[in-house]
């Protein structure tokens, strides 16, 4: 845990929190803390610090914090994914959280098995837990936003349009000639597909808002892979 993650209801004082459950349990049992140890923390959605931790118990430990820092700025990055399969869906939100991305849209497309929609994964409090693991991971303390659209030709033409403006629009697709830029200066939004990729249609649909189908080389990459390779690439 590189970062002792804080919520409103820690504080029993404007500088005074009380750690219990998971996160004391990782910061014993991983961190091997001990009492008078200096620790990086952060309130959730607000600003970056340090705790001291000043009492230790069987159950929990009481620290004094000063938040004085502001966290990292997020990417300039909106990232549009083919709902995955609910594991590989686990790993991707804590992935792309640690990576600084604030704006996930979870859609629907022809590849996208419907009973991916009923995962129990797709609950609020489940993608917040690996949001969560993402900021703890990566010292950030923004959770990211998560929206999810069944309908791909309704959010396609009706919300991109007005997403899209004054950005760089891209679909990560193999079946294209024209390789995807890398290290872009401004405001990107990032269409990646399912296992198997867009059907025809699709591509031809995304093209025709304006966005353009890039590949990444001859390697077909898991999308877990390509989601992290693709941010990185865009946005080094």
């Amino acid at each position: 845990m590189n970062l002792v993650l804080l919520e409103t209801k820690d504080f029993i004082d404007p500088d005074r929190v009380v750690i219990t459950g998971r996160r004391f349990e990782h910061l014993m049992s991983v961190n091997k803390i001990k009492d008078r140890d200096q620790l990086v923390c952060g309130l959730l959605n607000d600003r970056i610090g340090t705790g001291r931790i000043t009492r230790i118990s069987d159950d929990s430990l009481e620290m004094t914090v000063r938040l004085d820092t502001d966290p990292p700025k997020p990417l300039p990055l909106i990232l549009v994914l083919a709902l995955p399969r609910p594991k590989m869906l686990k790993r991707i939100i804590e992935s792309v959280t640690s990576l600084g991305v604030k704006q996930i849209y979870l859609i629907n497309s022809w590849r996208v098995e419907k009973s991916f929609w009923q995962s129990p994964w797709l609950n609020a409090d489940h993608l917040r837990d690996q949001m969560v693991l993402g900021l703890e991971q990566s010292r950030d303390t923004i959770l990211p936003q998560i929206y999810q659209r069944r309908f791909f030709t309704r959010f396609v033409t009706e919300e991109l349009p007005m997403m899209s403006t004054d950005r760089l629009c891209i679909t990560a697709h193999p079946k294209t000639s024209t390789l995807c830029p890398s290290s872009v200066d401004r405001e990107t939004i990032l269409v990646i597909g399912p296992e198997g990729g867009f059907i025809d249609i699709e591509v031809d649909t995304l093209e025709k808002q304006g966005f353009l189908s890039c590949h990444i080389g001859p390697r077909i990459l898991r999308v877990e892979t390509a989601v992290t390779y693709l941010i990185s690439r865009l946005c080094a």
